[in-house]
């Protein structure tokens, strides 16, 4: 019965998803809700996803029409040199994709088009920035339009505790009905960004992971790392691998196979378990 009901809730969810004239409705109430001065057809959704402050990634989501266009989401890795935390983070992230919007914007369409060429996809500019996140994430978000001088994008953060809207400059949150198309629209936005950030976040982090011990196995020049990650791609991958397959992959042969199925039997026997904080993205390790 329990299953039953879950399916149909499922069946709801999924329908009233795609329902055109539910995300028209979701659409309006998010232009009078924000009070915007267009109704946001193309909505971009930003989430950053991090491991204890390292290995930093953000997730850029685009939703026109009220509908994912999962051919425009785009993944940024984070330079965390100079992004130290959450909120400067987000600063880059807004102001690498701005800078993008700027540079597409100067250049002449029709020369473009003569060439039998077509603009980037970040050349069409969002109604709406959503972040998820609070008043930080938002003045941060913020900062960044105002030293591009992009005045013409309407932004907004949905902060996840108690699911409240914040905007610039504003001391309090809006809060929506939670029976609001436009509030159930916002966050399946953000959580789709938050869902992409950590789908992208654990598969760059299985490969820094991967390289990081290959670093650390004898006779293992830049060839052989190169081919075993081509191989493999992940800690994961090799580690389920068997002798034989792992000798089969290209220059490394039986000898240097033993060294390295010798090396992850004993690595394994200290490996931790992955534990992912769904309300911050941030990734951590707990012994097992």
């Amino acid at each position: 019965m329990a299953r039953n009901a879950h399916y149909a809730l499922i069946q709801f969810l999924s329908k009233r998803a795609t329902d055109a004239a539910v995300s028209g409705k979701a659409l309006l109430e998010i232009e009078e809700q924000l009070e915007l001065k267009r109704t946001p057809l193309r909505i971009e959704c930003y989430d950053i996803s991090n491991i204890s402050g390292t290995s930093v990634v953000a997730s850029m989501v685009v939703f026109e029409d009220g509908m994912a266009k999962k051919s425009e989401y785009r993944r940024f890795i984070i330079d965390t040199k100079e992004a130290t935390d959450d909120t400067r983070a987000m600063h880059q992230v807004i102001t690498r994709r701005m800078k993008r919007l700027l540079n597409d914007r100067a250049v002449d369409e029709s020369d473009v088009a003569a060439i039998g060429g077509k603009l980037s996809k970040f050349s069409y500019p969002p109604q709406l920035i959503v972040v998820d996140g609070g008043a930080p994430q938002v003045a941060a978000a913020q900062r960044a339009l105002d030293e591009l001088g992009v005045t013409d994008v309407a932004l907004c953060g949905l902060a996840k505790r108690l699911e409240e809207v914040w905007r610039p400059g504003e001391s309090d949150p809006l809060i929506l009905p939670r029976t609001s198309e436009g509030m159930y629209l916002l966050q399946r936005i953000r959580d789709e960004a938050h869902r992409f950030a950590i789908t992208f976040h654990r598969s760059r982090r299985s490969k820094v992971m991967l390289e990081s011990i290959l670093d650390e196995i004898p006779q293992m020049g830049q060839a052989r790392r190169a081919a075993l990650l081509e191989q493999f791609g992940s800690v994961a991958a090799l580690r389920k691998a068997t002798l034989q397959q792992i000798a089969m992959t290209p220059g490394i042969g039986e000898k240097i196979a033993e060294v390295i199925f010798e090396y992850l039997q004993k690595s394994s026997q200290s490996q931790g378990t992955e534990i992912v904080n769904t309300q911050t993205g941030e990734i951590t390790s707990a012994s097992k």
